[in-house]
């Protein structure tokens, strides 16, 4: 939709939209049916635990009526971010997290319906959110108003957006898939871990919301620049949208380290689930600027039309965060949740990292290298010959350098690890935490530091 903005062919948005709102639509309304009907076995297939599967059936069921609005949100959503208009879905969502708070008050403080009112203030505030942005498109855009009695499913169009969407979507489900294998691990540390960490990721994805935003914004942008022929733009909307985000991160870290444990404990949980949120939360923060410029260079890729490598990575992260999980068990515990996470963020941004060091300079200078030897060879010109053994020595040096990076973190994480352990299990790391007022702060500041060397 960006690129087509970008052409200036508006008049396609319209087709665009009824068609992938019909598709995802029903899709997403059959699986949510089926997952209804099979919420039993899956959740058995979890190994949940047997004092809440009947809590965890009740809430996933309810939860899953949500999931059709949430596919006809994300149709809209994208399209507007597609027009330059990222106001309404922040606005949408500002509208969604509003509901959902009064909701979840309302139905589980006042009413006492437990799990299941928790589930159902999610899927009202998401239809909410829905029907406040298919208004909010049909009033400001009418270029996107479609009428029924019209033909609104596009082949052409669906075959051709399939074409962008098919490697996200197969990573998403490979995600959604890893995310049940994780979830399973996670069931097997406990009641109190299960509501610890299940809580701590529900805040989580509201505070990541800002990063998740800043980098659609820099896939839009860079697609509008691409679609409009601007490269260049392109190029600095990377550079500009990756400082912005490295800020917005710095500032979500200091948030979630002052405010982290208060908004856990908002939930009901006990002291000791509050507790493991808390130190879930410190793991996690200390990586959020990596996350933030991993996102950065993900948008830029998708701008860019490179969807494929982009679901490939993020696969390749999740079976990282998959391995890491069950490899390191045994040595970190029930926060090996939040260490194997924080380590796939860091692969994600190097495997970003290194396709754009590749594709930007490594590709390029390759190109510039074989013209060279090709005119050294046909004209006998010695000076080409040693220009091209120049470039030969440069680009061998690049991939050397790439791969002793990414050898160098792992080494030298593996050998900071110990000593960072020690460090936090020290005397002064326990007396500063139990400094009245402060100790709290002080202490989570220096898990975050020790987390971000590490």
């Amino acid at each position: 939709a960006a690129q087509q903005y970008g052409r200036g062919e508006k008049e396609t948005l319209k087709d665009i939209l009824s068609s992938f709102t019909l598709l995802l639509g029903g899709i997403f309304l059959t699986l949510s049916i089926l997952g209804i009907l099979f919420a039993s076995p899956i959740l058995t297939l979890l190994d949940t635990p047997a004092n809440i599967f009947s809590i965890g059936k009740e809430y996933l069921q309810i939860l899953l009526a949500g999931i059709p609005f949430l596919a006809v949100y994300n149709t809209y959503s994208a399209l507007l971010r597609g027009l330059g208009d990222s106001r309404a879905p922040f606005l949408s969502v500002l509208v969604c997290s509003v509901i959902n708070v009064i909701l979840d008050l309302y139905f589980v403080a006042v009413l006492d319906w437990g799990a299941g009112g928790a589930a159902a203030a999610t899927a009202l505030s998401q239809a909410a959110m829905t029907l406040f942005v298919v208004v909010y498109a049909v009033r400001k855009y009418p270029v996107l108003r479609f009428r029924p009695g019209r033909n609104l499913f596009h082949k052409a169009i669906a075959a051709k957006g399939l074409a962008f969407s098919l490697p996200p979507a197969v990573q998403s489900g490979t995600v959604s898939v890893g995310n049940l294998v994780l979830q399973r691990f996670m069931n097997s540390f406990g009641e109190q871990t299960v509501a610890a960490v299940t809580t701590a990721y529900r805040v989580d994805s509201v505070i990541l919301l800002p990063i998740i935003n800043f980098g659609s914004g820099i896939a839009t942008v860079v697609a509008q620049n691409i679609g409009a022929g601007n490269p260049d733009r392109a190029k600095k909307a990377l550079k500009t949208g990756s400082l912005l985000m490295f800020a917005v991160s710095v500032c979500l870290t200091a948030f979630v380290l002052f405010a982290g444990g208060p908004l856990i404990a908002m939930f009901g949980l006990t002291a000791e689930s509050v507790d493991i949120g808390v130190s879930f939360f410190r793991t996690i923060a200390s990586c959020y600027a990596v996350y933030g410029l991993a996102m950065a260079f993900r948008g830029y890729l998708e701008g860019r039309g490179d969807m494929l490598f982009s679901g490939i990575a993020g696969i390749a992260a999740l079976f990282v965060r998959i391995g890491a999980s069950y490899a390191f068990a045994a040595p970190f515990g029930n926060m090996v949740i939040g260490y194997a996470e924080a380590f796939s963020w860091v692969v994600l941004f190097l495997i970003y990292l290194a396709e754009v060091v590749v594709v930007r300079f490594l590709l390029p200078l390759i190109n510039v290298y074989l013209m060279v030897r090709v005119l050294g060879n046909l004209t006998g010109e010695n000076a080409l010959s040693e220009l091209a053994e120049l470039l030969q020595k440069l680009v061998s040096w690049i991939l050397k350098t790439l791969v002793t990076c990414i050898i160098g973190v792992n080494v030298v994480q593996g050998l900071l690890a110990p000593a960072i352990d020690t460090l936090k299990r020290s005397a002064l790391t326990r007396t500063a935490e139990a400094l009245p007022w402060i100790g709290n702060a002080v202490g989570g500041a220096a898990e975050v530091v020790l987390g971000t060397a590490v």
